[in-house]
């Protein structure tokens, strides 16, 4: 289905207003899909914040212009799915995990922080823990030298305490002495 002139314009603002959000652009190439997995992927990238689409690539050159992920433009050939995502890895993990369940999907190339990547590049990306992960991997960080001082604390009063154990009628040593 072809799209007039003011379709196309509107295809070209809806990706970019997404390309200005984003963090992340993720390339594969779908050839070969079933209709019935690519709305299995669409709806796992929704869950996760992704915006995939499919789009012609002349469009989609159009809304990267002037944008960090321009550089990525030369890989824009073929039929391919684009995914956009605010978070810094949730596109590339998204498409990384389907295509490692389904051979068809394969990753062609991605852009972060306007450095082109590839798709060994867009993999470790995807390997990268999400936000969430690696905060809670901090917080535990920071949590177990605190636990750690706790315990030896613990374990000195306790020490003290069972060392230092005088009889109940016996006055306290400051007392005595006053």
């Amino acid at each position: 289905m072809s799209l007039n002139r003011n379709e196309k314009a509107a295809v070209v603002e809806e990706v970019a207003a997404q390309v200005a959000k984003s963090q992340t652009l993720a390339l594969a190439e779908y050839r070969g899909l079933t209709v019935e997995n690519l709305n299995k992927l669409r709806v796992d990238a929704r869950a996760k914040g992704v915006y995939l689409h499919v789009v012609k690539n002349t469009l989609a050159r159009r809304a990267v212009a002037g944008t960090p992920f321009e550089v990525v433009t030369e890989s824009m050939v073929g039929p391919l799915i684009y995914g956009f995502s605010e978070d810094a890895v949730a596109a590339a993990k998204v498409i990384a995990d389907f295509a490692k369940g389904n051979d068809k999907l394969v990753i062609k190339a991605g852009a972060y922080a306007g450095k082109v990547l590839n798709a060994d590049g867009v993999k470790a990306l995807a390997a990268i823990p999400s936000k969430e992960v690696l905060l809670s991997q901090i917080a535990g960080l920071l949590k177990s030298p605190v636990q750690r001082i706790a315990a030896v604390v613990a374990a000195l009063a306790e020490q003290k305490g069972a060392g230092a154990e005088a009889p109940a009628d016996a006055a306290p040593a400051e007392e005595a002495a006053a």
